[in-house]
Formats: C-alpha cells, sequence, structure tokens
C-alpha cells in the first residue's frame, strides 16, 4: 500500500483485534477498559456460531468479575446456575450406571475460599455475547463485522493492515500501532507473520452434533447432568444439554477414518448410542480433529498471536476457550500499559515468556486426558445384566474415578500456574511448589497468583485491586514508607493502588510486608522493606529497566 496516497482514507487506532471470539473480545476488552481504543474486525457477520466450549472455568470467571460481567455471565446460564455440573459415566444412555464426579470443574454456587467465582456450564455463543454487549459499552472499542483481514505489513510506525468489508466488498485500509491475532486455528496472521503450529496432527477424529430432544432429560434414570460419557463397543460418546429448548450436544469420539457422518445419519446413531428411541431433530454436525500444536513464535515485532492461533490441544478438561481468554488478558493490559507510557519493551517480551510455558502445561494436561476415552475404558462383558457384569462395571468405575479425576478436579492447573521466569517478574529465590493438578495451594510466591480471601465486609480482596499495580501492605508496614512508593509512582505515572491487609487471614496468605500486585492479579515482587527509591522495581516489573537505566546514565553524564 502507499502510505502517502493513501492517507486520508486510513482508519487511524492504536491496536486492531483480529477475530471477535472470546480471545480478541478480551483483548478488546482489556484495553478498552482502560481507555484505550482499539478495532475489533470478524468475518462472520456476529459472534457465536458453533457450540464448542461449554465450560466457563473459575479463572474466566474472575476475569469477568474484574470486568464487571459476571453476573450478566450468570443470568445468561440455560440450564440455571443450581443445575449439578455432575458428569456421569454409563454404558449407554439408558444402560447402568459406572460412575459419577459430582460438582466437575467447581460450578456450585456459593462462596469458596479459593476464588471469587465459581465456574459455570453455558455455551460458548452464549459467552460470546455477554463478551460483545460489554466491549461493545467501553469507549474506543469498535466492533467490525462482516469484515475480513486481507494482509498486514509493519515498520517503525506501526501496522498498516488491509481489510475487506464482505456486506459493501469495499477494501478498509488500518493503521495501527499494534495487531493482535485472535483469527483461531487457522490464522492468517499467523501465516503472514511466518510463524508456524509445531506437533502432532490427528490424534482422533470425533463429531459434534447439536440437536433437539424433548423428552430426552425424562427417559433416563442418571438424573441431570452436564455430561454423559457413554462407554460402549458401539458408539463411545459424550452426550449432554446444551441450551433452553431441549438443546443437546452428541460428540461420538474416535470415529473410523472410513466413517462420514451425515446429518441424516445422525439420528440413527444416537439411538444406537443412547439406546433410547426419540424423535431427534439434527440441527448441526460438524468434524472435529484433535490435534496439539505450539506456535514456533507468539510474535513478530508489532504483531502478537493469541489463543487458538498459537496453540491447540484436545477439548478434555476445558482449557482451550478459558486459555485463551487469559491470553487475552495478558497480552491487553500489557499493550494499554505500554500505549499509556507506563509499561517498555520488555512487558511486551514478556508475553511470549509468560503464556508459552502454560500453554504448554495445559497441552500436556489435555492431551493425558484424550488417552483415556470410551473406547480405552470398554471392557468385554461389562454391558451384560448378570453378577459378573456388576463386577466388570465395578471394576471400571474404580479406573474411571482414579483416572479421570485428572480431568474434572482440577483447580492446580486452572489456578496453580506460575509465571516463574517471567522477565517483569522479580524472583525471591523461595523454591517453587511441585505441580499439582488437583490441589491448588495459594502461595505469594512472585510469579502466582495472588491468593484470594473474602473480606469481613463480605466482598472479595480482588474486588479492591487497581487496575494497574496494588501494593498489599501489612498493619504493620510504616505509613511514611507507603507514602514515599505513592507519591514517587505518582511522580512516574505508574499506577498505584494502595490496599492494607487488616484481617489476619489475609495477611497470613500473604507472610511479606509488602506484596506487588499486578492488573491481572499475579504476584510481581514481595519483601519485608520497599526499595528506596522505588523507581528500580518499578521499572523492573513494568518492562522499562532498561529504559531506566539509560535515562539514569543520561543523567549522570550531564550531571559530570
Amino acid at each position: 500500500m502507499d502510505k502517502n496516497n493513501e492517507t486520508h482514507n486510513i482508519v487511524r487506532v492504536p491496536v486492531l483485534v483480529v477475530g471477535a471470539g472470546p480471545v480478541g473480545l478480551a483483548t478488546a476488552i482489556e484495553l478498552g477498559s482502560r481507555t484505550v481504543p482499539c478495532l475489533l474486525i470478524e468475518r462472520n457477520d456476529r459472534v457465536g456460531y458453533a457450540p464448542r466450549a461449554k465450560t466457563t472455568n473459575v479463572r474466566t470467571r474472575e476475569h469477568m468479575r474484574r470486568w464487571g460481567i459476571a453476573k450478566q455471565l450468570r443470568a445468561a446460564s440455560p440450564l440455571g446456575l443450581d443445575y449439578p455440573s455432575n458428569v456421569v459415566f454409563c454404558t449407554k444412555l439408558s444402560g447402568p450406571e459406572l460412575t459419577r464426579f459430582e460438582n466437575a470443574f467447581y460450578c456450585a454456587p456459593g462462596r469458596n475460599p479459593l476464588y471469587s467465582e465459581h465456574a459455570q456450564w453455558i455455551p460458548q455463543y452464549s459467552v460470546e455475547e455477554v463478551m460483545r454487549a460489554h466491549a461493545e459499552k467501553l469507549p474506543g472499542v469498535a466492533l467490525r463485522f462482516n469484515c475480513e483481514l486481507l494482509s498486514f505489513t509493519q515498520g517503525d510506525d506501526g501496522v498498516y493492515a488491509v481489510a475487506r468489508d464482505l456486506t459493501t466488498k469495499q477494501q478498509v485500509h488500518i493503521h495501527a500501532d499494534y495487531l493482535v491475532g485472535a483469527d483461531g486455528a487457522r490464522s492468517l496472521v499467523r501465516e503472514a507473520m511466518g510463524a508456524k503450529l509445531e506437533g502432532t496432527y490427528g490424534l482422533s477424529r470425533n463429531y459434534n452434533v447439536v440437536f433437539r430432544a424433548p423428552g430426552l432429560a425424562q427417559a433416563h434414570q442418571h438424573g441431570p447432568a452436564i455430561m454423559y460419557w457413554q462407554v460402549n463397543q458401539d458408539v463411545p460418546s459424550l452426550i449432554g444439554p446444551m441450551d433452553r429448548g431441549d438443546k443437546w450436544f452428541f460428540m461420538p469420539t474416535q470415529v473410523d477414518p472410513s466413517v462420514k457422518l451425515q446429518p441424516a445419519d445422525a439420528p440413527d446413531l444416537i439411538r444406537r448410542a443412547t439406546g433410547i428411541d426419540l424423535p431427534y431433530e439434527v440441527l448441526s454436525t460438524d468434524e472435529w480433529v484433535a490435534s496439539q500444536f505450539l506456535g514456533n513464535q507468539y510474535r513478530s515485532g508489532r504483531v502478537f498471536l493469541a489463543g487458538d492461533a498459537c496453540h491447540l490441544h484436545p477439548p478434555f478438561g476445558g482449557y482451550g476457550m478459558n486459555m485463551g481468554v487469559s491470553d487475552g488478558v495478558d497480552l491487553g493490559w500489557k499493550i494499554a500499559a505500554v500505549l499509556q507510557g507506563w509499561g517498555g519493551e520488555t512487558l511486551l517480551a514478556s508475553f511470549e515468556a509468560e503464556r508459552r510455558p502454560v500453554h504448554q502445561l495445559v497441552l500436556d494436561e489435555a492431551v493425558a486426558n484424550h488417552t483415556l476415552l470410551g473406547r480405552q475404558l470398554w471392557q468385554d462383558g461389562m454391558d451384560a445384566d448378570s453378577p459378573a457384569g456388576a463386577a466388570i462395571r465395578q471394576s471400571v468405575g474404580a479406573r474411571i474415578q482414579s483416572a479421570k479425576i485428572r480431568e474434572f478436579a482440577t483447580l492446580g492447573v486452572v489456578l496453580g500456574y506460575r509465571y516463574d521466569h517471567s522477565p517483569v517478574i522479580v524472583a525471591d529465590g523461595s523454591p517453587a511448589p511441585g505441580h499439582d493438578f488437583i490441589n491448588y495451594r495459594p502461595t505469594s510466591r512472585p510469579g502466582a497468583l495472588a491468593p484470594h480471601a473474602w473480606r469481613h465486609d463480605g466482598s472479595s480482596l480482588y474486588d479492591h485491586f487497581g487496575s494497574g499495580l496494588t501494593l498489599l501492605a501489612h498493619p504493620s508496614a510504616p505509613k511514611d514508607e507507603i507514602e514515599n512508593a505513592r507519591q514517587r509512582a505518582l511522580q512516574l505515572r505508574v499506577p498505584l493502588q494502595i490496599l492494607r491487609a487488616e484481617e489476619a487471614g489475609i495477611a497470613e496468605l500473604y507472610p511479606t510486608r509488602y506484596t506487588l500486585i499486578r492488573p491481572d492479579q499475579h504476584v510481581a515482587w514481595r519483601g519485608d522493606s520497599l526499595p528506596a527509591p522505588i523507581d528500580g522495581l518499578l521499572a523492573h516489573i513494568t518492562g522499562r529497566l532498561a529504559q531506566a537505566s539509560k535515562t539514569s546514565a543520561a543523567a549522570a553524564l550531564e550531571v559530570n
């Protein structure tokens, strides 16, 4: 594009986000919440086409609480908040039960000291609609649907992108400081920046069928659940309620490559799998392939990848959408900090350094879950109506309880991930806790998620964190030391909220006198005394250490 001749037609915006799924919307909300304008383009005419994810985990819901939309998401719950998030394993929906997991993914409402928001079973398209409605209300956030990215180039002054309005067929020229590719597994942004997905394609072939089935919930004896794993030799599969209006999903797993499921054949397959003969109305049938991939790079200059554009894994464990939302959070606040002048280049570089190890951790968990599906759980004679069949079912049920708890009780993964090797985290030399997928052990160790607690007024500790940095101080912390830090941060234009840990329980969770917490609620630093001045510490955790060093050196030269 000729920048000089086309200047009068260029849309100028600080950040261009490509893709209006949960990842792109999370990025836009982080930016908009900080009054940083952005343009979000999406080639489809609306959000929420496919059912995809159905679990919004506790960490994603905590982000939504911070954004002020947790209540809206609760209200959008199609099955109701009190609907039990049980996972039932059975031979068929009409057959005997093998075992069950209650309160899978921690969806049960109520206060829990470990987190501020419970998880929620809700279709991804409903989540996207709540996020979209919020994003459109934020000042400076513009959403443009029916608009696809064609190409982009970048230079020292930003990114120049060419998009096309699919309604008018007109090209749209955009000049942005940064571009975020949240455009999914077939990312054009990834291809254009020369990045590649590395890993294994085709771990299994599977189908996702959405159908309407009035009376199906009453046609079996297993009671309400969010998922029923049907472990049988004929059609091993998952099935469960998805939305209002008797809408269900049906997922045959590890389907033979020679089988091509047509929509007209789906009702009979559902009957075979469930053993229940009802009039099934098929709404959609989609094939999907489980794979494991990580991008070989997440950034090129001013262009970043987030979500499925840089990582893909099997959906077992409910990590995918949620991990992408946290990508958008991490990238969004960091770009905003840089554009607002209090964040530096190292802060942007920390995105891949922080998120990639988390992606690898979750990928490993998801692949491990994928290795044990219905076909692997089946044993001959398991469906027999006999003492021998009952004994086999009891044995298989015990095996499921031991092996699949890793999939449905995952708080150690969801909340226990850490940014140990981040260049903007100040390590304190304390030993790193071991990985435990189920047992989340809160710690204020730098890089970890700040421990949650409920305050005596009923509010969450997180509710009192600032949109920038938060300095959590013990009651014993000297007032003058805190005031000096506040004043210096103000002079440096670094947003800093001061918060006192008044309750004894909170002080015990944060054993050092001071803890510095980032906008994403991760601990950046802790210690028993604040450095004086605090400039170097703030420069480190905001990614401006190199810039601060250059400024100090220049000042020293002027003095000499």
